[in-house]
């Protein structure tokens, strides 16, 4: 088996295990320069793009720096959006799988009470947006005082948000003697006055981007009519014939009203933006992740939290107004070392936004004709053919864990005075099992969710069909529930 690279590094082999199920062997470069900098808790500013592997790249020192046995929050990420949150969440669960780290993620439109509840409980790291922070900051029910990491994500969005306020009250609830990160994948003079603010002689990085992986963006523009924008994208689409894409739009109506005309076109195509209930929201992004259909229409708020390594084409159906929000919607394609196209259309009031964004990207973007209708004919029936075709799809992200890790449920939580180490005693009593071949406790009002590792899931569960727990017999089954299914029956 290859060597894990991140074993240089000196972290703990249950980091080291998780990120070779990840398939995480070799750092990429923002990996190389932040690890040492932030394993050594000294404070950073990292300009980089997304796609880049900056979400490792910091959860990798947090979960190495958690003390497990301190039940109050040690690591503290802000992040504009609920959908990155989520993301961040998810990558940071199986970085920290089998060290048994909690992390809980706080935003906007989901359940206060469940965030309170699960808050009250071990919390190793907190991943929020800004807003629902503060709410918790200001009602008293998140602990920051033992916080010595804070992550700042996507500080360029933060600001274009309208967050910063907010991010500098929290910045001044927590301790001082804390370290502090900062990632941006632009670097404006706001966000360079929060760093000389709030960041203590830090360390300045920025990963360039290789000269060998510019061209693996292809950047386009069209100039368009506005009466004349929808039929111009239709045949940009059926010429190109994309795997995958995402088309941005910069209001829900036109979003809607967007996904409609591209359904009528038989594209396999969902919509997503900030008026649709978070349920939906996260059914969505879910279902584009694992491939179960190829193209989607969003606005930025809601976009920003999906990973998805291999996204064909990037649309700007409509220009954004600045240019970092660019920069971040053409890094949704060309991830790692994949290549992308992004095509922009330009309307005549764009103008301004347009010269921005050639100065911004070297005059990389090219101008394009219009297909003529012979063109559009021609490659039509290969459109047609694709799209009825049945995507591939793709396996979570997690799912390599599953050998090696089952995950079961017992059918008793906290009201019938359940606690995490009745759990724990009763399977270490099993004959073979130790503290170490339990993961992640989870316990709910009335049941109970446990990780088993090391792949010892069957044993533990055929024994605990005959023993008791906190002095009764309970049900015991193995549970299929996934995390997105465990967000949705706790209301986010």
């Amino acid at each position: 088996m290859e060597q894990n690279k991140f074993s240089e590094y000196k972290l703990d082999e249950s980091i080291i295990k998780a990120l070779t199920v990840l398939k995480y062997t070799e750092p990429t470069p923002v990996q190389k320069e932040v690890l040492p900098i932030l394993l050594n808790e000294k404070d950073i500013v990292v300009k980089s793009q997304t796609g880049s592997g900056k979400t490792a790249a910091f959860g990798i020192p947090l979960a190495q720096l958690v003390d497990w046995e301190e039940r109050a929050p040690q690591a503290l990420i802000l992040t504009p959006t609920r959908e990155l949150a989520m993301q961040i969440k998810d990558e940071l669960f199986n970085i920290g799988r089998y060290k048994r780290l909690k992390i809980e993620a706080l935003y906007g439109k989901s359940s206060y009470q469940s965030q309170v509840k699960n808050l009250k409980q071990r919390t190793h790291i907190v991943v929020a947006t800004p807003g629902r922070l503060f709410d918790h900051i200001v009602r008293g029910s998140i602990d920051l005082s033992k916080i010595k990491t804070l992550i700042i994500d996507e500080a360029d969005e933060m600001f274009a948000m309208g967050f910063i306020d907010q991010v500098e009250d929290i910045l001044a609830e927590l301790p001082s003697d804390r370290t502090t990160a900062l990632f941006s994948a632009t670097m404006p003079q706001a966000v360079k006055e929060l760093a000389d603010s709030f960041l203590y002689s830090p360390k300045f990085i920025e990963i360039a981007t290789p000269e060998h992986a510019k061209p693996r963006v292809r950047q386009q523009f069209i100039r368009v009519e506005e009466e004349d924008k929808l039929k111009a994208f239709k045949d940009l689409f059926i010429v190109d014939n994309p795997d995958s894409s995402i088309i941005f739009c910069n209001t829900k109506i036109m979003v809607e009203r967007l996904t409609k005309e591209m359904s009528r076109l038989g594209i396999q195509v969902e919509m997503l933006h900030g008026g649709m209930e978070q349920k939906d929201r996260t059914r969505v992004m879910s279902d584009f992740k694992r491939g179960y259909f190829r193209h989607l229409v969003a606005t930025d708020v809601a976009a920003r939290g999906i990973d998805v390594a291999d996204i064909a084409l990037v649309v700007n159906y409509d220009l954004p107004d600045k240019t970092e929000t660019y920069v971040h919607r053409i890094g949704r394609t060309a991830r790692f070392e994949n290549k992308g196209k992004a095509l922009s259309l330009v309307g005549r009031n764009d103008e301004v936004q347009l010269e921005n964004l050639l100065s911004l990207q070297d005059r990389l973007v090219e101008e394009i004709p219009r297909p003529s209708r012979s063109t559009v004919e021609k490659y039509r029936m290969d459109f047609d053919r694709k799209q009825g075709e049945r995507p591939t799809i793709r396996k979570e992200k997690g799912l390599d864990f599953k050998e090696d890790i089952m995950k079961i449920h017992i059918n008793a939580g906290k009201k019938t005075k359940m606690r995490p180490g009745d759990v724990v005693g009763a399977i270490c009593n099993i004959e073979g099992v130790t503290a170490d071949d339990i993961g992640v406790i989870n316990l709910m009002d009335v049941s109970t969710f446990v990780e088993i590792l090391n792949g010892k899931g069957a044993k533990v569960l055929s024994a605990l069909q005959k023993m008791p727990i906190k002095g009764r017999p309970r049900r015991v089954s193995r549970s299929n529930e996934t995390e997105y299914e465990r967000d949705l029956r706790n209301g986010y």
